[in-house]
């Protein structure tokens, strides 16, 4: 095990670490409240569909017809109906293919990961969400802007001692961003302490990857590959993901992630279902590894996201 004078700086690197996810929850929300101010309105284009929510917490759906200086008048399925600007909050297109039986079908929240592995979907400028894995693994992801997103987090297991937690970043970058079909590449870059193994030097473990993403917002397919790297030496064999997201109801899904790791004979499988809200979602699956050692019916897997 690493002693003290070893140990010591993973505390100073995860505080670093939080700090610049603080430093960059406040530049959202400072970006937040630029944009808001600066709150633009646009007549849609055929075949879209506007939300507008007002200061009190009102939703509208329908479409901006006409913009004056100190009003706009809003077509919905009742009739038009006059808005004045400055009770305006917030404006949202969404394609008309998302109102099923005058209900919008928001999208998934957690539309750029599947359970842990990434999808080929980015977050918009100033997006972000705040996820929990099993608990114990709170990250924090945050666009920059629309191709880059940044992210991290840290363990929280009970030892008393910060010198014993893990720590991770997640950088991604977009390389292709369309409705059908999304490319990403990124890494996820973890801090281990107390490795204790003379074939290594470095704590610090990497994986480098590329994703794609094919299909819409309700029904797609993600494959991944990846490389892990130690002490600056690239694995022989990739890491491969395979998964997928099926839409059933309005705030419901089956989901899907499947792994083929180096070293691992078979693949570690997993099939569950994700709820959600407009801004809040909760991955209940089931993790399996395929061949002898198979589990039935899995071992449970948990995790929760809010996007904000």
């Amino acid at each position: 095990m690493y002693q003290s004078e070893t140990a010591m700086p993973f505390p100073r690197v995860i505080f670093r670490g939080l700090f610049a996810l603080a430093t960059v929850f406040s530049l959202f929300m400072r970006s937040h409240e630029i944009r808001s101010a600066e709150l633009s309105l646009t007549i849609p284009e055929s075949g879209q569909t506007q939300i507008i929510t007002t200061g009190d917490g009102s939703r509208l759906m329908g479409r901006i017809t006409r913009i004056g200086e100190t009003d706009i008048e809003f077509q919905t399925d009742v009739g038009a109906i006059i808005i004045q600007r400055s009770k305006i909050r917030s404006v949202q297109i969404v394609p008309s293919d998302a109102i099923k039986k005058g209900r919008l079908w928001y999208s998934d929240p957690n539309r750029t990961r599947l359970l842990f592995a990434p999808t080929g979907r980015m977050l918009e400028k100033g997006e972000g969400y705040f996820a929990d894995y099993y608990v114990f693994f709170p990250t924090v992801n945050y666009g920059i802007t629309e191709r880059v997103s940044l992210g991290g987090g840290m363990s929280l297991f009970p030892t008393g001692n910060m010198a014993d937690q893990v720590y991770f970043f997640t950088p991604k970058f977009g390389i292709k961003q369309s409705d059908r079909a999304n490319f990403a590449a990124g890494a996820l870059i973890i801090g281990i302490p107390g490795i204790d193994d003379e074939d290594v030097d470095s704590p610090i473990l990497s994986l480098i990857y590329g994703v794609g993403t094919w299909g819409g917002s309700n029904r797609h397919l993600t494959l991944g590959l990846g490389y892990g790297m130690v002490d600056a030496k690239i694995a022989d064999r990739p890491l491969i993901v395979i998964g997928g997201v099926s839409r059933i109801t309005r705030r419901t899904a089956l989901i899907s992630e499947n792994w083929m790791m180096p070293g691992l004979d078979g693949v570690l499988a997993s099939y569950g279902i994700r709820l959600f809200t407009e801004n809040l979602s909760v991955d209940l699956a089931l993790l399996n590894p395929i061949g002898e050692e198979s589990i039935f019916p899995g071992i449970p897997y948990v995790d929760f996201v809010w996007n904000f």
